[in-house]
């Protein structure tokens, strides 16, 4: 049984002010290309289909039109909301669409949407977890006390019944530990939204969305496939792919990937003002790709952004790396203090007004009431 595993579609992303929809049209409608031609037996869509919780209404469009034409051909889709997403709109409609073969994730209550295939291999059980935070799972079960996302994400999975004999899948957003991020995902600090890669250890395959860049993290088969599209000029040198999942007989998994070529690239150049506007198409780039220009003259140039805009359309973002740049960073950096954790400024500010240290059940008591806090700003 074969599946194509997406994730962080995004759809409705504007980027330095610059709308992508245009992009993400064209990189969906490249991705049914492969799907026609293919013929997976269904695909994972593992969160953050929107990149805000009300998007607009061309986004909405675009996934439409995306899930309708993977149902006009028989492929079954398989998706779960993501921190980006609202929970209830996704799941608005759902038992409706499975009846074409699409299959979203419910707001969490304590169970997942499960969905059964079969070839001659035996059984696939698919479980949509959609992306949770702790209070949601102290609500849905009771006796659970899921201080952590870590405990949340272990806690739901605790509670999704699985047949080991079984062929597996999980489709989640959550970050696992050890994955390597890109500038365009929001952050928690402390590393709150961890999760284990253990948690995972029921399931065959686990298809995962929330980091931009494709990896596998822990084994090879719990896998980020990465975003379509680049979202951040970190993500330059990355090849946006597919990751095709090819389950045998139990415990045989084939992983493979599908290159997807954008619209426009997104591409850092750098040189002087003069080089940068001689060579236009500098090194082979596309002067309609996005761009993120470092010029390296001494003087700023009056205007650069506007005069370089002539040249590159789509210029994004310009910077300056010369003499001055460089000793205002020194300087910066030399200014700098550590960066400490906000568990270490309470128990500062705690000795500070009591005079003494904080003990370990404080401690405790602290830490539950940071993740709380975090939690409700719903920054992960």
């Amino acid at each position: 049984m074969i599946f194509f595993h997406l994730s962080d579609l995004h759809l409705g992303k504007r980027l330095n002010e610059f709308s992508l929809l245009e992009d993400q049209k064209y990189i969906l409608n490249q991705i049914l290309e492969i799907v026609y031609r293919e013929r997976p037996d269904g695909v994972l869509l593992a969160g953050d289909l929107y990149d805000k919780p009300v998007p607009p209404i061309e986004a909405v469009q675009m996934l439409d039109a995306f899930l309708t034409a993977l149902a006009e051909r028989g492929i079954r889709v398989f998706a779960v909301s993501g921190n980006h997403d609202s929970a209830e709109r996704i799941a608005f409609g759902a038992r409706l669409m499975q009846e074409q073969g699409v299959y979203f994730s419910s707001v969490y209550d304590g169970t997942v949407t499960q969905v059964t295939l079969t070839d001659h291999y035996g059984d696939v059980t698919i479980s949509l977890l959609p992306f949770i935070r702790p209070i949601q799972v102290r609500h849905a079960l009771e006796g659970e006390e899921a201080a952590n996302v870590q405990e949340a994400v272990a806690a739901a999975i605790r509670h999704i019944p699985l047949e080991p004999s079984t062929r597996n899948i999980l489709v989640a957003h959550q970050f696992v530990t050890g994955a390597m991020r890109c500038d365009s995902e929001e952050m928690t600090v402390g590393g709150l939204d961890n999760v284990d890669a253990s948690v995972f250890d029921g399931f065959d395959y686990v298809a995962l969305g929330h980091i931009h860049g494709p990896q596998s993290v822990g084994r090879d088969t719990v896998r980020y496939c990465g975003t379509p599209l680049k979202y951040s000029f970190s993500e330059a040198d990355q090849e946006k792919s597919i990751t095709v999942v090819e389950l045998l007989e139990k415990g045989t998994v084939k992983l493979r990937t599908i290159p997807l070529i954008p619209l426009r690239d997104m591409r850092r150049i750098r040189g002087t003002y003069e080089e940068l506007t001689l060579r236009s198409g500098y090194e082979g780039t596309n002067t309609e790709d996005y761009i993120q220009a470092t010029l390296t003259d001494e003087e700023d140039v009056p205007d650069g952004m506007q005069k370089l805009r002539v040249i590159y359309p789509n210029l994004m973002r310009l910077e300056y790396d010369n003499q001055r740049t460089r000793t205002d960073q020194t300087v910066e950096a030399a200014q700098d203090v550590p960066r400490r954790t906000e568990m270490e400024l309470f128990e500062e500010f705690y000795e500070l007004q009591n005079n003494q240290t904080m003990n370990e059940e404080q401690r405790v008591l602290v830490r539950k009431l940071l993740a709380e806090l975090k939690e409700g700003e719903g920054a992960v």
